[in-house]
Order: structure tokens, then sequence, then C-alpha cells
């Protein structure tokens, strides 16, 4: 896994995907007593970044194997985006996500032609029933982050930056993180570049940010209970991890609180929707002391719950 083919996936994904925007704010800056900017793939397609990822994985699939079908486990924007890629190929889509996951994202994936098969994330394994109904009907397995073509697709939002930040820009880029797609792809993307990726995670659901302290996986001892619920995962991935350990500083965790927070002042400042989980980073960069005078929070995900969004607006909106 190299930096190479995060540049072959963007060729592959650059007409299907959108270059988001980033954007600031002085109030953001005076609150964070730093420099703050928000990488908004809250605007991607699906209205997340996993949208990148997921055409990625099916264009690099061989025409005749993708035919049969692919198969995806997930909380919500992983579905999406591969639902989404699915349909614009024409092949048949199933996506195995968790009974608990926000209304919206089931509907919406659903919507886009994936067929949903729901499970108990706290008794069943999701692993175990993908790798199940992949094998019995014949579909490939996208697995959400630990998967070649799905990071490196992740990864083209660090090309982005690239072309977006000041030449030698040396801030700190801030990822929510779960199995650590994103985050591994954000730094191969960057690497050598001067610019240092953080992995962002929810308070007690820190498996990363535990892992590259001790040097091994650590994995979560429970898998719900925050709100966060994009990015709560058992542990990083066998590919991630080591990406993760040579490139990424060190881990930052943040309260569900401070993410519901840090939706509500995304809203008021940038004008746009964050779900919880994809304002991790930016709660980070809000909250967080002793980071760098600049900071990059990915914005990674929008697929909010209505419910969860005005509940936060009417507790952290006045």
């Amino acid at each position: 896994m190299n930096r190479a083919a995060i540049v072959a996936a963007r060729e592959r994904i650059r007409a299907h995907v959108r270059h988001t925007p980033l954007l600031g704010s002085p109030a953001l800056d005076a609150l964070a007593g730093r420099r703050v900017l928000l990488k908004a793939e809250c605007l991607q397609h699906t209205g997340s970044f996993k949208a990148r990822g997921g055409w990625a994985a099916l264009s690099a699939l061989p025409p005749e194997v993708r035919a049969r079908g692919v198969i995806a486990y997930s909380s919500g924007n992983h579905a999406q985006g591969v639902a989404r890629a699915a349909a614009a190929f024409g092949v048949p889509a199933v996506i195995v996500m968790p009974a608990d996951a926000p209304g919206v994202k089931i509907a919406n994936t659903r919507a886009l032609g994936g067929e949903v098969v729901l499970y108990d994330r706290a008794t069943e394994d999701r692993d175990a029933i993908g790798a199940t109904m992949a094998a019995s009907r014949g579909l490939s397995l996208v697995k959400p982050f630990d998967d070649a073509a799905v990071i490196a697709g992740q990864g083209t939002i660090g090309l982005e930056l690239l072309e977006d930040l000041p030449a030698g820009w040396r801030g700190e880029v801030l990822a929510p993180c779960g199995g650590g797609g994103l985050t591994s792809g954000l730094a191969l993307a960057l690497e050598g570049s001067g610019a240092r990726v953080r992995p962002v995670e929810p308070e007690g659901f820190d498996d990363t940010a535990r892992s590259l302290a001790a040097g091994r996986i650590e994995r979560n001892a429970r898998l719900s209970g925050s709100v966060c619920d994009a990015i709560v995962t058992p542990s990083p991935g066998v590919l991630t991890f080591p990406i993760l350990q040579r490139l990424c500083g060190p881990g930052l965790a943040v309260t569900d609180d401070q993410a519901l927070q840090a939706m509500v002042l995304a809203f008021r400042h940038l004008r746009v929707v964050l779900e919880p989980g994809g304002a991790v980073a930016l709660a980070a960069a809000l909250f967080t002391p002793n980071l760098a005078p600049e900071v990059v929070a990915i914005g990674s995900g929008g697929n909010v719950d209505e419910a969860i969004f005005g509940a936060a607006l009417a507790r952290f909106g006045g």
C-alpha cells in the first residue's frame, strides 16, 4: 500500500466524487485559539467521504467479478457509498447494517438500491455474517476500512488538501477514526509533506489511540454506547494499523457532548450539517489544548437523524 495507489484511485473516481471545500470562520479560530479549517466531506455525494472508498473499490474489481455483485457491512456511510457505486455499475449490493444505525442511513441505503440486512451489533459478528453471505451468494466483500482499494479512495482527500493548502503547510490534520481507513489513507497521501495526521475517536471507544500508545492492536470492550455510531469499531484494521503506527501522531479522544457541541458550532458558523461521528475532529480542534497553530479537521459525514440534530441545537445552540 503506497501513495501511488491513491493517485491511481483518484483517476478512477475523479469524475464521480466532489472536490470538497475547506471552510473556516474567525469565530471558530477565536474559540479554538488557533486557525481551524474544516474539510467538508459532509458535502460529498451520499453525505460522507465513504463515497470515495466505495467507488474506488468497485472500480478496481474485474468487470466479471463486479457483475456478480458486492456485499458490505456498515453503520451507514460505507453502506451508502457502496450502494451508490453498485447502482451506477448496475450490479447488486447487499449491505449488512446494525439494527440501531440511524434511521436516515438505513433509509438512504435502501433508496440507493442496497439490499439491507440488519443485525445486533452487541451480540452478532458482522464480519461473520458478511463472510457467510458473500460465500453463499458469490458476492465480493468490500470491507469498510481494511481494504487497500478503500484506503486508497479515502486517501484522495489528502491529495485535495495538498492542492488547497499553501505550499509547505505544516499543521495537523485531524481525522475521525473508526477502523482507520480514512486516517491511514490521509497519512499515506500526506507522507513527506510536513503535515501530521492524528486520529480522533469518542471517549471510551479510543482503540486506535490506545493501540498507538501500546504499540499493538487493542480492542474496545464494547461496541455500542456512543452517539458517534459511525466510528465505533472493534479495533484498528490489520492493514490500517501499521500505516497509522508508522505515519500518525498520537490519537485524541473527545466526549459525546463535545462532538454534539461541534455539530452546533459548525452549523452556526459554517452553515454545514455534521453527524456526531463526523464532528469529532472538529471537536478536537476546538476543545483540545496543545495542538498545532493551524489545524485541518475532516468533517467526515453529515448523515444525522433530525432528532439528534435537533436535540443538539436545543442543548448547545443558546
